[in-house]
C-alpha cells in the first residue's frame, strides 16, 4: 500500500511473512539482513586493516591528555563503544563528540579520532582539519579514497580503511574495531587477539541462529520482532555496557522499522522514566485489557509499551569489588517485577561471553537482526529510508 511521499508498507505486521524466505528476499532487496550477518566478518577484515596501518605512531609521544572520538549517528556510536570498554578505570577521559569541529581545548596534548563510514561527513572531516590545526595526534577511519583520507595524509596521520559495502547503521563492527585498536596501542584498552576472535565468532553464532531460514520459534530475532510489533519499545539497559547497546537498538528500530523508541540507562529510568509504565500506553491501557478474551479479538489499534531489559552480568577485570553489579542486578529485577504488576510484557536479553568486547556483540547481535525483521513485517524494505534521503538534500540546498 503505498503511503505519503512515496513511503509503502502495511500498519500491521504479517507474521506469516517472517517464515517465508522468498518473501523476505523480495523485502529485502538491497540485503539488509546479509550485511547485519556480515558482523563476525567485519570485525576479522578491520581487525587486519588497522594491522596494516602505522599505528605505531601514535604512541611516540607517550599517553595523551584526552581522546575524542569524532563522528555522528553509527560513527558516533564507536565513542560509546570505546568509552565502555576502556570503563572508569580508563587513565585518560574518552570523550565522543557529535558535532563539526572539536572542544575548544582540544590541543597538541590530544588524540582526535575521526570516524565516517563515507569519509565526507561533515562532523569528521571538521574534526579531522580542526585536529591537524591545532597540532593534536589524528587518527582517521573510513572510507579508502575518501575526503577524510586526504585530510589524514596532509595531516601524516594514520588512516584505517573501511571499505564502503554497507550502510553505515550496518557496518558498527568495521567501524568499532579500528577505534578500539588505536586505543589499544595508546594503552587505554586491553583488548587482545582473543577478545577479537571470540567476538566475532559470537557474531557469526548469533547470525547463524537468527538466519532467515530459521523458523520463528526458534528464531531470537523473529521472535523479538513479533513480540515489538505494533508496540511503543522501551529499551533499557543494566549498566553502562548495556546501555551502549539499548541505544543502538533505538538507533536501528528507528531507521530499519521506523518504529518510535525509549532508550537509556535503568538506573535514570528509576529516578523518572519508570512513569511510562503507569501511562496510557502501559498500565492504564493493560488494567482495561481481558486477560480471558481471544487474543484475535483484541483491538489491534490498542497500542501498548514492550519494554526490552538488556542485562550486563559482568564485571570489568578492574573492578574492585561486586557491589555495583549487585546494585544494577537488584534494579533490574525491581523494573522486571514492576512491568509485570502493570501488566506490561517484558523481554529480557542477557549478555554472555568473558570480554566486554563480546558481552556487549551478545547484546547487539539478536537486536540488531530484530529490526531488519520488524521492518520486513511490516513490508518496509529496510535499506531504502526514504526521510533519510530527503533529509539530506533538504539540508544541503
Amino acid at each position: 500500500m503505498e503511503g505519503t511521499a512515496g513511503v509503502s508498507g502495511r500498519r500491521h505486521a504479517d507474521e506469516s511473512l517472517l517464515d517465508n524466505p522468498d518473501a523476505l528476499a523480495e523485502h529485502d532487496p538491497g540485503g539488509m539482513l546479509r550485511f547485519t550477518a556480515s558482523a563476525g566478518a567485519q570485525v576479522r577484515e578491520s581487525a587486519a586493516l588497522a594491522a596494516e596501518a602505522n599505528l605505531s605512531l601514535l604512541a611516540d609521544e607517550g599517553r595523551p591528555r584526552a581522546v575524542v572520538i569524532a563522528g555522528i549517528g553509527t560513527a558516533g556510536r564507536t565513542g560509546d563503544v570505546l568509552a565502555t570498554v576502556a570503563g572508569p578505570r580508563c587513565p585518560v577521559p574518552v570523550i565522543p563528540h557529535r558535532s563539526a569541529g572539536v572542544p575548544g581545548w582540544v590541543g597538541a596534548a590530544d588524540v582526535v579520532i575521526a570516524v565516517s563510514a563515507s569519509g565526507r561527513s561533515p562532523e569528521a572531516l571538521g574534526a579531522a582539519e580542526a585536529a591537524h590545526r591545532r597540532g593534536a595526534r589524528l587518527v582517521a577511519v573510513g572510507a579508502p579514497d575518501s575526503q577524510l583520507q586526504s585530510v589524514a595524509e596532509r595531516a601524516r596521520a594514520p588512516f584505517i580503511p573501511v571499505p564502503r559495502r554497507a550502510p553505515a547503521r550496518a557496518s558498527l563492527w568495521a567501524l568499532t574495531v579500528p577505534v578500539l585498536l588505536a586505543a589499544r596501542t595508546l594503552g587505554l584498552v586491553k583488548v587482545n587477539e582473543a577478545d577479537l576472535a571470540e567476538t566475532a565468532a559470537r557474531l557469526d553464532a548469533d547470525a547463524d541462529r537468527c538466519r532467515p531460514t530459521a523458523e520463528s520459534f526458534v528464531n531470537p530475532a523473529k521472535s523479538l520482532a513479533l513480540a515489538l510489533a505494533g508496540s511503543i519499545p522501551i529499551v533499557w539497559g543494566s549498566s553502562p555496557l548495556a546501555t551502549v547497546a539499548a541505544r543502538r537498538f533505538g538507533d536501528t528500530l528507528s531507521a530499519n522499522a521506523r518504529y518510535p523508541v525509549v532508550t537509556g540507562a535503568l538506573g535514570e529510568a528509576g529516578r523518572g522514566r519508570v512513569g511510562l509504565l503507569d501511562g496510557v500506553f502501559g498500565g492504564l491501557v493493560e488494567g482495561e485489557r481481558d486477560i480471558f478474551a481471544d487474543p484475535a479479538e483484541t483491538d489491534p489499534d490498542a497500542t501498548r509499551l514492550r519494554l526490552v531489559l538488556l542485562r550486563d552480568g559482568g564485571l570489568n577485570a578492574d573492578d574492585d569489588s561486586d557491589e555495583p553489579l549487585a546494585v544494577e542486578e537488584r534494579r533490574a529485577d525491581a523494573v522486571h517485577a514492576l512491568a509485570e504488576r502493570r501488566g506490561v510484557r517484558c523481554d529480557v536479553i542477557t549478555a554472555e561471553g568473558g570480554s566486554a568486547l563480546e558481552r556487549l556483540a551478545s547484546l547487539m547481535a539478536v537486536p540488531d537482526f530484530a529490526s531488519v525483521y520488524l521492518a520486513l513485517a511490516h513490508g518496509l524494505d529496510p535499506m531504502a529510508v526514504p526521510a533519510i534521503t530527503e533529509m539530506k538534500e533538504l539540508a544541503n540546498q
